[in-house]
């Protein structure tokens, strides 16, 4: 919007299968290499599905040192707190604070803010009701009176949506503007649009942005094979054969500021936020309109807040799912929205997965190091375009972007389509 403060986008962290910094997942995308291995959390060896891209032999207190806090916050927290610090410390916003005088830092503290996303929580924090459940036979009074005994009394503090709000807030002294948006695979993507929202009507002055999930769980697998959206092998965005998705797990995170602050702090600027746009296509919780209608609108209204037009777009970060549904309508979409002739396509979950919350701010992190770099990373799992959608502009090969504007789409039940639109900072 044009009378509306330019927003920097200064900072940034992720942690996903492929790896613990933006700069190795990066690496990972470039080079082609998938995190999808094997199931490790369980025995998955008779399940239908048996591949997920997991943050595989970390231990937690790489993450979160303070051991005492793992005993109050769940997996999907011990990610979404690590990714949010990562974010503010690399935008320097701590040790700028740290020359500050010390009656500015209250103030600079008050209008600094935090918004995070989450998935919803996962079916594992039910379960360990399960044994006792089963001991009791279904005789309530048995079960209400063993409970104490048998559930960890940590169980609902673990279990708290605003979790990684919580702790970010508290290490790093962020006491401003909050929120915590629970939106299915959304959830990311809607922090980073709230937290720009409430910059441009001043309401702080930067704001960090998170997004997490852990859905490599048994229920939350199994749910997902039972409706038909999981591939047993190999995540295809947009390919002929394609056969459905393939869960990860992890956050990411990016510090938003004024950019006049930014730049009056010498702040190093990794991209400046554009605009986003969000729509539903009030179709149903898992049914999508198949001519494409939902993504389209979203991206027209995403350049409109941006106030360019498609052709001043360089390149797309596609949802890029892998589910035959998805894929199919989220292409005509884009074709539609650009006239039938978009720029480069690309999508990452054939990569790192799908991070359900998670996954639209990381394919965000990862859209501001392409155009960094110059590059629209290929899709390597991609063999034949599917012919319904054969004019998409997505490659197995590297691409190169058409200008320094990316275009990131994200897809979440419900019907939501949401788009948001960045630019890389000038070298």
């Amino acid at each position: 919007m044009s009378n509306s403060p330019r927003i920097a986008i200064t900072g940034s962290g992720a942690v996903c299968g492929a790896g613990l910094t933006v700069e190795k997942i990066w690496a990972a995308v470039i080079n082609g290499q998938s995190a999808v291995t094997p199931i490790t959390q369980w025995d998955a060896a008779r399940w239908p599905v048996k591949v997920a891209a997991g943050v595989n032999g970390v231990k937690n207190q790489e993450l979160v040192e303070d051991r005492k806090l793992h005993k109050s916050i769940s997996r999907t927290d011990i990610f979404g707190i690590y990714a949010g610090g990562e974010a503010i410390k690399s935008s320097g916003i701590p040790s700028h604070r740290e020359t500050l005088d010390a009656a500015m830092v209250p103030h600079f503290n008050d209008r600094s803010g935090l918004v995070v996303g989450s998935g919803g929580g996962t079916y594992s924090s039910n379960y360990e009701y399960f044994p006792l459940m089963t001991e009791s036979g279904g005789d309530m009074r048995k079960f209400g009176a063993e409970l104490g005994s048998s559930v960890n009394p940590m169980w609902l503090l673990k279990n708290l949506p605003n979790n990684v709000l919580c702790h970010v807030g508290i290490r790093h002294m962020f006491k401003g503007t909050n929120a915590c948006i629970t939106n299915q695979c959304a959830g990311g993507v809607l922090a980073v649009a709230e937290a720009a929202e409430s910059l441009r009507t001043d309401e702080a002055d930067r704001i960090a942005a998170v997004g997490h999930d852990t859905p490599i769980e048994p229920e939350t697998v199994f749910g997902y094979h039972k409706l038909g959206l999981l591939s047993r092998d190999v995540l295809r965005p947009f390919d002929r054969t394609r056969s459905g998705t393939i869960f990860g797990e992890g956050a990411a995170a990016v510090m938003l500021e004024k950019f006049d602050n930014a730049q009056a702090r010498k702040a190093t600027i990794l991209g400046e936020f554009l605009g986003h746009g969000c729509v539903t296509e009030a179709m149903g919780v898992v049914d999508l309109r198949p001519d494409g209608d939902g993504p389209a609108r979203a991206i027209a209204l995403a350049l409109l807040d941006a106030g360019i037009t498609t052709a001043d777009v360089g390149m797309i970060v596609a949802h890029g799912n892998g589910t035959p549904a998805s894929d199919a309508s989220e292409a005509k979409g884009i074709l539609c929205a650009f006239g039938g002739n978009p720029p480069p396509v690309t999508a990452f979950k054939w990569c790192v997965g799908h991070l359900l919350a998670a996954s639209g701010i990381l394919d965000l992190v990862l859209a501001i190091e392409a155009l960094r770099h110059g590059v629209v990373p290929g899709v390597p799992t991609l063999n034949e375009v599917a012919a319904e959608f054969s004019s998409l502009p997505v490659s197995r090969d590297p691409q190169r972007p058409r200008s320094d504007v990316a275009l990131v789409l994200c897809r979440g039940f419900g019907g939501m389509n949401v788009a948001l639109v960045v630019r890389a900072a000038k070298p």
